[in-house]
């Protein structure tokens, strides 16, 4: 289940013993709809702790509550003192925030089993916004048929931006949608494009970090890696289609 060597260094597969069992339990055709549910969710804890660990930085805040999105991190300190704050026994402490500003992106509907993790974890509200893909059955290609990424809002420059956007995509199979999503949210006009994934298979974690050419902010993290891509464009051994499990969807 491991990758080879030759990967890509903006890949990273978890060996956490923890996610891999529960990566096991979710494998299981007998996992009914809760139990998948809660793995996926589970998975991508543990994914996303060690994706923004890495991804993001701590900082001195002006607020005990935390880092606020959409208002820049120069707006929020302004006098270039560190936050303070009070303890209920009235001590102080320095108040730390995270940053960069990001904004969570699934991909309809797989992706919305993923979204709860990640709000758990950021310790501030951020704002969600959702890519609608599909894959054509027969060339196995994405199609895309919902985008409500905000490109009304004012230029880049503006502090209400993102500076990194986080694809929440469950399964890269061929790479074929992560790559249309990456691909939209360069364009988009973000710096950087965080990829968090629960399974893939190698040939799609390699063409989905790859897209942007060498200079692009791609970076995937993804909880497993199987080698194997049947003719119909799912992982095997995989765990079948994550969307149709989640939602009692399977045979429409």
């Amino acid at each position: 289940m491991a990758a080879s060597n030759s990967v890509p260094s903006n890949i990273h597969i978890s060996t956490h013993p923890c996610l891999r069992a529960k990566l096991s339990q979710l494998r299981s055709r007998d996992a009914n709809a809760r139990e998948t549910k809660a793995l996926v969710h589970e998975i991508a804890l543990i994914v996303a702790v060690e994706a923004l660990a890495s991804e993001l930085k701590s900082v001195s805040s002006g607020t005990d509550r935390g880092y606020c999105s959409w208002i820049s991190f120069e707006e929020q300190r302004t006098d270039g003192s560190p936050g303070q704050a009070e303890t209920p026994l009235g001590a102080q402490y320095t108040t730390e925030a995270i940053h960069p500003s990001v904004a969570l992106v699934p991909i309809l509907r797989s992706g919305l089993g993923m979204l709860e993790a990640l709000q758990t974890l950021l310790p501030e509200p951020v704002p969600v916004h959702h890519l609608g893909l599909y894959r054509e059955p027969t060339t196995l290609q994405p199609v895309e048929y919902y985008n409500n990424l905000p490109y009304h809002r004012a230029p880049l420059s503006s502090s209400a931006h993102p500076e990194i956007a986080i694809l929440l995509d469950p399964i890269i199979a061929t790479g074929g949608t992560s790559v249309a999503a990456i691909q939209t949210l360069l364009e988009w006009g973000v710096k950087k494009v965080v990829v968090i994934a629960v399974l893939a298979s190698e040939g799609g974690l390699v063409r989905a970090a790859k897209e942007g050419g060498a200079d692009a902010q791609v970076e995937i993290w993804v909880g497993g890696c199987d080698q194997e891509v049947t003719d119909q464009g799912m992982i095997k051994p995989g765990m079948g289609d994550v969307g149709d499990r989640l939602f009692l969807a399977i045979g429409k």
